[in-house]
């Protein structure tokens, strides 16, 4: 019986996890990686807290429990990157972070005694690189992508720079972000823990904004200032890495730099080719094949295998080859372009402009309408249909297409929601 007991805690703490778009699909892997970053009284109490910020006081009432104790509770897990604690008018609020991006990353990065991190490591390799449900359902299972593509602002011709929006510049992210975290890449963390990471730096994935102040505090990233960032947005451009980061574009709380060996959705693109599982730049990579020499340096960069060695058709030499590029692929990330020295490949807007959520509400909210789950955000029982809650949710449904509007309705079943869609027909 006391197995059992202990095991519901547990599984309280993965339905909790499914409660929101970026959830965590049952898996003896993921138990075993919760039982390393929960203890089993943690697992209880974090399985009842509310989807949107609470307060220490919110928490206490859930818990039933006093403010002072749930307050070293809570800021024992925020200690830990197992929740984000941040000020918000005045008042501490905190927050369950997803999975991915959340804590997951967060307990790689810094290098840590508190956990096992080789287990760790090993556990996260196997449920997210050997078993396929975790990352299927984090990058293909909704239109709408957690991560998007900063294009190499070096590579866009200087006609269009002046055109490519601040947003769309991993630059101007961290020129305008209040606070900067540095952390260490978990994905290659994780690859050194098997053996199998590569020799780009490990020390160079950025938080911003409201992530990075909690993290800081913390421990877990170091804070550092805004011309030491730029000069790693340089070293991770030497290494050929890819800026990957928050799929928004107010707030941006995250980039990482990646390459396409250890880094997840790196990974995830290859492996699930055909299902656009980042979302890409608003540039494509083309190639003058023509004047192409075969040397094979685009192919061996390109992070996600977009481009490879095909035969160049000439008769006179059967064994010469030119690089070709896959359109379906190409993440617009202009990697290939800064290897090639005979300045073949260039960079060209996309035919359809790129649509990015506004802020991770906004993209929260449509992930849940895609994945079915828009109700989850209404009916959380802790947040008892907070006023602004709703309105932020009303907001950006508001906001959506007709067909998405019907989605949410139809999730929803409200016929509140049905009388203020039809409202704004008029």
């Amino acid at each position: 019986m006391a197995h059992t007991t202990n095991r519901s805690f547990y599984d309280s703490l993965v339905s909790r996890l499914n409660q929101v778009p970026q959830g965590a699909p049952v898996s003896e892997s993921l138990y075993k990686i919760l039982k390393i970053l929960f203890s089993e009284k943690e697992a209880e109490l974090v399985s009842l807290l509310p989807i949107r910020p609470f307060s220490a006081e919110k928490a206490a009432k859930i818990w039933k429990k006093g403010v002072s104790e749930s307050k070293i509770i809570l800021e024992t897990l925020a200690s830990k990157g197992m929740l984000l604690d941040n000020e918000f008018k005045g008042e501490q609020v905190f927050i369950l972070p997803p999975t991915m991006a959340g804590f997951f990353e967060f307990s790689m990065m810094r290098i840590r005694n508190d956990y096992d991190q080789k287990a760790l490591g090993e556990l996260f390799h196997q449920y997210l690189n050997t078993e396929e449900d975790f990352t299927r359902e984090l990058f293909t299972g909704s239109e709408t992508n957690l991560g998007r593509v900063f294009v190499n602002e070096e590579t866009i011709p200087r006609g269009d720079f002046i055109e490519v929006l601040d947003y769309e510049k991993s630059s101007e992210i961290i020129r305008t972000s209040p606070q900067i975290g540095l952390g260490v890449c978990y994905c290659r963390h994780k690859m050194q823990h098997l053996g199998k990471n590569c020799d780009a730096p490990m020390e160079i994935c950025f938080t911003f904004n409201n992530s990075a102040q909690s993290l800081i505090k913390h421990g877990i990233a170091r804070e550092i200032d805004k011309s030491e960032a730029l000069d790693l947005l340089q070293a991770a451009d030497e290494y050929n890495l890819v800026q990957f980061g928050d799929n928004v574009r107010n707030q941006v709380n995250f980039i990482c730099n990646c390459c396409g060996c250890c880094c997840e959705a790196m990974l995830a693109a290859k492996r699930f080719a055909f299902t656009r599982t980042v979302q890409t730049s608003n540039y494509i990579a083309s190639i003058n094949e023509e004047g192409c020499t075969g040397c094979g340096k685009c192919v061996e960069v390109c992070p996600v295998e977009s481009l490879s060695l095909v035969s160049a058709g000439n008769p006179r030499s059967k064994r010469k080859k030119k690089a070709q590029i896959n359109e379906d692929i190409c993440l617009g990330c202009g990697v290939c372009v800064r290897v090639c020295k005979e300045e073949l490949l260039h960079m060209n807007k996309r035919k359809e402009r790129v649509i990015t959520p506004m802020n991770s509400a906004h993209r929260t909210v449509l992930m849940a309408i895609e994945k079915g789950m828009l109700q989850n955000l209404i009916a959380d029982t802790q947040a008892l249909y907070s006023h602004r809650v709703m309105a932020l949710i009303l907001g950006v449904i508001l906001k959506l297409p007709p067909v998405k509007q019907i989605m949410a309705s139809k999730q929803m079943k409200s016929r509140y929601l049905e009388y203020i869609l039809t409202r704004m027909e008029i």
